[in-house]
Order: structure tokens, then sequence, then C-alpha cells
């Protein structure tokens, strides 16, 4: 089983949203190694939850991959803001997993906080300066680190 980090910012979809709906595409992702990182994912993968462009970015809560990726339908819909014209539907582009909700964090962990335990995180891009991807695996040191510190 693989560990991953998926990033969304809470005023668009939060994890109080994803407990909501209980299973969600995670769609709109538009950078080729993170779609090559939803496509890694297999059903019961564990998936950290982060809320970005926010007064405090941090780790919120837990979640589960639903199923295998499958094309993102956003990229065909010219109403989306997803489109992609140049997708083509017998060979998308873009792919999406769906998420299942399984918990809120006790409380959050902060991108401050997980900077200062930089040393601990193993291999985690998410403390790299420009290597923040909407989508990243989690070594399993990083994955330790972040429930501890959560409580």
């Amino acid at each position: 089983m693989a560990r991953w980090l998926v990033k969304s910012e809470p005023d668009t979809f939060s994890i109080d949203d994803l407990e909501a709906c209980k299973v969600e595409p995670w769609d709109g992702v538009r950078n080729f190694q993170a779609r090559n990182y939803l496509r890694a994912m297999a059903k019961g993968d564990e998936v950290l939850v982060y809320h970005s462009n926010c007064a405090v970015p941090a780790v919120v809560g837990l979640a589960k991959v639903a199923g295998t990726a499958r094309p993102d339908p956003t990229q065909f819909d010219p109403s989306s803001k997803y489109f992609d014209p140049t997708s083509d539907p017998a060979d998308p582009r873009w792919s999406l997993v769906d998420l299942r909700f399984v918990k809120k964090l006790k409380r959050p962990v902060s991108l401050e906080e997980l900077k200062a335990h930089a040393t601990d995180l193993g291999d985690f891009a998410l403390v790299r300066k420009g290597n923040r991807l909407s989508v990243m695996p989690v070594p399993d040191e990083a994955w330790q680190v972040v429930l501890r510190l959560a409580g």
C-alpha cells in the first residue's frame, strides 16, 4: 500500500466538503507529474488531505483511494475551468481518482510545523520549496510524523 498527499484550497473544496460527500472524484489535476502520481494510486492507498493557499496551510485529514485512476471528464467539458481542448478522448491526457473520507485530524499539522521537523520526514517533497505538487507520495517516516503531531 502506498501513501499520498493531495492538496486542495479549502475555499474551493475542503476536508469538510469531503466529509459531507463521503466519496469525491479528485479532478482538475493539470500537472503531468501529479497526474502520473494519480495514475499510480491503487484502491485502498492512504491519503493525507492538505489545505493550501489559505491562512495556515496544513494537513487536515485522512482519506483513502476508492478506485483506480480513470479519465477526468472535466478535460472534455468546454464549460469547465479544467477544459483541455488538446486532450483526445481516444487517449485522454488527464486522470482522476475517487477519494473516500476517513477522518479529520484531531488538530491540523501546519506546513510551518512540518518544516520544523524536516529532518524526521524522509524525502517528503512538501517541505522543499518549489516541489509542492497537488499530488505527491508520502514517505513512511513523514506519514508517522504527521500522525504523531496531529495527536
